[in-house]
């Protein structure tokens, strides 16, 4: 605050700074000796009515002091705390990869199962299939042998050229078809319907008038005939082995066997 200016004066120099400063001291002491504390006007200061600077400066020391270990203990749980989280953290993250690995193990374990599950399974399959096919090798061998064996006794076995000669030929023939019927139960038939003669043949009954007359040993209409040939046999209905074998394939899929044929059919 700048001072007032005296009358008669343009500037203040050093020694009248110093003579006003001197009586602003004098003027605050002397209103602080007036005061007195109860309103007792009478009163007079003395130096236990003065402040106590030093109890004031040691109060105030003590309570830094006492704010300073606040904040010594605030930062140490403060501390603490971030280690405890740390060490908490470091903990999951650790059990994390822990279960992890352990899942990963069990995944690794269970693959490895099954792989080698399926490379059993599939030597099992391998070695059965070749156990299979070695089987069908040794039945096709054998099989090739005995149709081998059953040409070369066909190449040898000849038939005479008569109704018995015929009827065993087909029975032969049939055999090997699996078509049933027995010497008797063909031969029993030919007589009834031809007699023996191989080139009978019907031109007066239901068949003829329908253009399709029974013909040869066992009578076979054209169309029963042609329905129910035997490979192996010529496709003469007239031809004797050919019209038997026919006429069984046809009777033992419709009666069971030519031995059920008991009249005409």
């Amino acid at each position: 605050m700048p001072l007032p200016k005296i009358p008669g004066y343009s500037r203040l120099n050093k020694t009248h700074k110093y003579s006003a400063a001197g009586i602003a001291a004098a003027g605050a002491a002397a209103i602080a000796f007036a005061v007195v504390p109860g309103g007792d006007a009478g009163a007079k200061t003395t130096a236990q009515d003065l402040p106590n600077r030093p109890v004031a400066l040691t109060s105030q020391k003590a309570d830094a002091q006492a704010h300073h270990e606040v904040l010594a203990k605030q930062s140490a749980l403060a501390s603490k705390q971030a280690k405890e989280e740390a060490a908490k953290k470091a903990a999951e993250e650790a059990a994390a990869k822990k279960k992890a690995a352990e899942e990963a193990a069990a995944k690794k374990a269970a693959e490895e199962a099954a792989a080698k599950k399926a490379a059993e399974e599939a030597a099992a399959k391998k070695a059965a299939e070749a156990k299979a096919a070695k089987e069908r090798a040794a039945k096709q061998a054998a099989s090739r042998s005995a149709s081998r064996i059953e040409t070369v006794a066909d190449e040898k076995k000849t038939y005479p050229d008569n109704l018995d000669g015929w009827i065993r030929e087909s029975l032969d023939i049939m055999k090997k078809k699996g078509i049933p019927g027995s010497y008797e139960g063909i031969h029993r038939n030919i007589i009834r319907e031809s007699g023996g003669d191989p080139r009978a043949i019907n031109n007066w009954d239901i068949n003829a008038q329908n253009g399709v007359p029974s013909k040869g040993l066992l009578q076979v209409i054209a169309p029963t005939f042609q329905a129910y040939h035997v490979e192996g046999t010529a496709w003469d209905a007239y031809d004797p082995v050919a019209n038997i074998t026919a006429a069984c394939n046809y009777a033992a899929d419709r009666y069971g066997s030519m031995d059920n044929v008991n009249g005409p059919y």
